[in-house]
């Protein structure tokens, strides 16, 4: 049984469900201090949301969370995103 909520997210994005599910996942038990884990979460995320990043923003990027270490900031990567 699938949620009609979802399957609307699905057709509007192409995204399944259960891809977001496991990015979440994987967001919400990385250990940001990890620049490895963070690198890997990036490729994720742009690989869903069908939008390429460049090496010199990847590296933008891992360095802004990896600074802070705590959490992800998605105001400041979305910032950085254009």
């Amino acid at each position: 049984m699938q949620n009609p909520f979802f399957k609307q997210i699905e057709n509007k994005t192409g995204v399944s469900m259960e891809e977001i599910f496991a990015l979440a996942n994987a967001i919400q038990h990385a250990d940001f201090t990890n620049e490895k884990q963070v690198r890997k979460i990036i490729k994720r995320v742009s690989k869903v949301a069908n939008k390429p990043v460049t090496k010199e923003l990847e590296d933008q990027i891992v360095k802004s969370i990896v600074q802070d270490g705590k959490s992800l900031d998605l105001g400041k990567i979305q910032k950085m995103l254009g």
